[in-house]
């Protein structure tokens, strides 16, 4: 039974509560067999108003938690919320004190923010929802805030992007705690996705565009992300959308705000990432299948985007195999 202790406080998101709450909570629905307790803790004991007037119910205060924690999970919130916890020293000590008390600790949002300010991401690698990560680097320079992954593990703390990316991010600790079969148990029960991988680019950053609100873009962008292998100059995808190269290029650009040679490397880069996170294939092979033609072709592209080689990529953050317990 691993015991997992959940902040919340005033102005907080929901869901990031609640996310990894029902995942946790899961496993007795889906195996028979309970393998979590759950505890929402915050600043005082009784309800908390969160940023979409939601009342949540914390078990105790935080200063009240006693004895030995699984796993310590810090949810995000608004603005006003996160500022106040950020101001509160009573409640970064108690942070601190419950992180030394748990085998590990994770952030769901701009929790990630509580956590810096307590110390606890200093000279370790962090993400947190896309339109925070700059005001993470710039107020936390200790730490190094990493803008595409929707989590990020570095040691024994985890944080994670934004809102139901902490659905990803619970999933992925129970498959390391249980093994596959409970987790993807639980993702059934739930109806999502048993993880999207801890590199897998957030939405705001997965090509570093806009959303077309073209429907010939639009058309053509999917039909890259479904052909990376094919040819996907700016002659071919303008004889997709039916117009000239020229024309095609300038209203690609216009709608996304990348080139097209730079979108299509990009989603090249993602897929390649994907596939070096999740399967054993070869550098070669996943060059290949993702479009690059040969090893060295994305070995150049993964150092513009990724500023690491696919080999060192893949040794840093491929999860572990998994191990049922």
């Amino acid at each position: 039974m691993r015991r997992i202790v959940i902040f919340t406080f005033p102005g907080s998101q929901s869901l990031d509560v609640a996310g990894p709450l029902e995942v946790f909570a899961a496993t007795e629905r889906t195996s028979g067999t309970q393998r979590y307790t759950t505890e929402v803790v915050a600043p005082a004991a009784g309800t908390v108003r969160t940023m979409s007037g939601l009342g949540l119910v914390a078990d105790a205060a935080i200063a009240d938690v006693r004895g030995p924690i699984d796993t310590l999970v810090v949810a995000g919130g608004d603005e006003a919320g996160i500022g106040a916890m950020l101001t509160d020293a009573a409640v970064l000590a108690e942070v601190r004190r419950l992180a030394a008390a748990s085998r590990r600790v994770a952030s769901v949002c701009s929790g990630a923010f509580v956590l810096a300010a307590a110390g606890l991401l200093d000279g370790r690698r962090a993400t947190t929802h896309w339109s925070a990560c700059d005001r993470l680097a710039r107020g936390f320079p200790a730490v190094t805030v990493e803008r595409d992954p929707i989590f990020v593990r570095d040691g024994n703390v985890f944080t994670s992007a934004g809102v139901t990316a902490g659905i990803d991010l619970s999933l992925a600790l129970m498959e390391e705690d249980h093994g596959h079969t409970v987790a993807m148990g639980v993702a059934r029960q739930l109806v999502v996705f048993l993880k999207r991988p801890g590199g897998q680019a957030q939405f705001s950053a997965a090509l570093a565009t806009q959303t077309a609100d073209r429907d010939d873009v639009t058309d053509v962008q999917t039909w890259i992300a479904d052909h990376l292998a094919a040819d996907l100059s700016v002659p071919a995808l303008a004889e997709r959308a039916v117009m000239s190269p020229r024309h095609f290029a300038r209203v690609f650009r216009a709608a996304t705000g990348a080139t097209p040679a730079r979108y299509v490397e990009q989603a090249r880069v993602e897929a390649a990432r994907r596939r070096l996170e999740e399967s054993d294939d070869g550098v070669d092979t996943v060059a290949a299948s993702c479009g690059f033609g040969t090893a060295e072709t994305m070995r150049r592209a993964f150092l513009r985007a990724v500023h690491v080689a696919p080999t060192d990529y893949r040794r840093r953050f491929r999860a572990p195999a998994s191990v049922a317990v």
